[in-house]
């Protein structure tokens, strides 16, 4: 085979990595986003967060006068070039505060350590009052093993031959588990050490007072055959059993509900999750408006200490190093504000679109895809699809992560269109409205839907139902 040359001209795409810092930057929440600003201001002397109330730019540039010019492109990672641009302003500020405020009032700090501090877990709980329960040290060797098969809701999940296999005490009896057992059931949380739910609500109606009458009642019902025909909302077949009427069943009913299925939870529960806005609506002179919420923007700038150490026309390892760092911290302002900037659009662009849902609420809300948004202000789809992840947004509703905009289309009788979301809503308006005596079937909900022009399966409103978790019309009746 002869060997040759052959000289080739094509095109293919190439993502920079600048390209795919921009990218990466626009799918990230602001908590994210925070923490990647951190990591990136440690490992980059040429950024620095910039002090509210301080102008470093006017004291360390050699042109006090000087101010960076206003960059009024619009930007985004699907536009973005692999160049640094030249004319960038060398003290380029993202407008805005960090969302962790800082201050020298004592008042203003929060207590970091006591709110990022592990929760004590349920065993350690258990044995912590172990220790102050006298006992002998055969005894504690059961309740050890007692407490390690203790689930984090509270259960026990060995049965009594376990935990003999488990110990190493000679000669250990059944009853001398289940004793020891029972000293661990009247520990707290009320309910813990059951072996199923029945046992567990009967722990805690043990330790209730008030009215003895209510409290037997209750105590009858969290058998376990009463407890299956209770989940299956057959009252009448209880009433007959148990030969309660209906204001006994009633009451012992709503004190069933004040006790606590899962006692462990208490202890161990999952720590409190924060959710930032990322966008707020107001209304202003009859017309909605979105705005960036500027307590989530980072507001970060150029060193000028660094950036005056560099001497250019020199190529020293010192001046090699701050000026990488210094174009990799310009790309990083860049790609801040490309976000923010794509952000900003693509909400407004939502605000535009669902005026009546701010106005009227859920009922209101129109269909609407990412399609829609992408068309409009020139945009790929999957751009807008990692702007509106994770994001949220501020309304006079609450606050809806910007996915929630989003919904596909139900056929109307007059030929037009409904939102998901807005029938969704409509489906939960009808089922608060119901008898309690007598739940509203799918089929029927199906039926008035259609007398309001919504053309909609019952297997559809079966799947929304389900989506906002409401039980069936079975699970949903009352005591007559």
């Amino acid at each position: 085979m002869k060997q040759s040359l052959d000289l080739k001209i094509g095109q293919h795409l190439t993502i920079t990595p600048q390209l795919q810092q921009a990218i990466r930057l626009l799918q990230l929440s602001s908590i994210e986003l925070e923490q990647e600003v951190r990591e990136v201001l440690e490992k980059n002397p040429l950024l620095e967060e910039a002090v509210e109330g301080a102008d470093d730019r006017t004291e360390n540039s050699d042109e006090p006068g000087e101010q960076p010019p206003e960059n009024t492109a619009e930007t985004s990672p699907d536009d973005a070039d692999g160049e640094v641009d030249a004319d960038w302003a060398d003290g380029y500020e993202i407008s805005g505060a960090t969302s962790s405020k800082s201050g020298d009032d004592d008042d203003d700090h929060y207590d970091l350590e006591g709110r990022n501090s592990q929760p004590t877990s349920l065993r350690e709980h258990l044995f912590w009052q172990l220790q102050m329960t006298a006992m002998s040290e055969r005894d504690k060797a059961i309740a050890t093993a007692l407490i390690d098969a203790i689930d984090d809701d509270g259960y026990l999940t060995a049965t009594t031959d376990d935990i003999l296999a488990a110990l190493v005490e000679p000669e250990v009896t059944p009853d001398e588990i289940e004793a020891v057992l029972h000293q661990i059931q009247n520990f707290d949380p009320l309910g813990v050490g059951a072996r199923h739910l029945g046992e567990c609500l009967d722990l805690q109606l043990r330790r209730l007072e008030g009215d003895t009458s209510v409290r037997d009642a209750a105590r009858l019902l969290t058998t376990p055959d009463y407890l299956k025909l209770l989940g299956q909302r057959d009252f009448k077949e209880l009433k007959r059993l148990t030969h309660l009427d209906n204001d006994a069943l009633s009451q012992a009913l709503a004190l069933l509900k004040t006790l606590n299925p899962r006692p462990g939870s208490r202890i161990t529960s999952a720590p409190d999750l924060y959710v930032i806005p990322d966008i707020i609506v107001k209304k202003r002179r009859g017309i909605w408006r979105a705005e960036l919420n500027m307590d989530a923007v980072p507001k970060l700038r150029i060193n000028r200490h660094y950036e005056n150490l560099m001497q250019h026309g020199r190529s020293s390892a010192q001046d090699r190093f701050l000026r990488e760092h210094l174009q990799e911290a310009r790309w990083f302002l860049k790609s801040l504000h490309s976000r923010n900037e794509t952000l900003l659009r693509v909400a407004r662009v939502i605000v535009d679109r669902q005026r009546a849902f701010l106005d009227h609420g859920p009922e209101a809300m129109k269909p609407l895809v990412l399609h829609d948004i992408a068309s409009e202000i020139s945009m790929h789809e999957s751009t807008i699809s990692r702007v509106t992840t994770n994001k949220h947004m501020m309304t006079p509703k609450g606050i809806f992560e910007l996915k929630y905009f989003f919904s596909s289309h139900v056929g109307t009788v007059d030929g037009g269109t409904c939102s998901a979301t807005a029938i969704r809503s409509l489906i939960r308006k009808i089922i608060e409205k119901e008898p309690p005596n007598k739940p509203i079937s799918d089929n029927k909900i199906a039926e008035l839907l259609e007398e309001q022009g919504i053309n909609v399966a019952r297997r559809t409103v079966a799947k929304y139902r389900e989506a906002l978790n409401i039980p069936p019309s079975s699970q949903r009746k009352s005591i007559t």
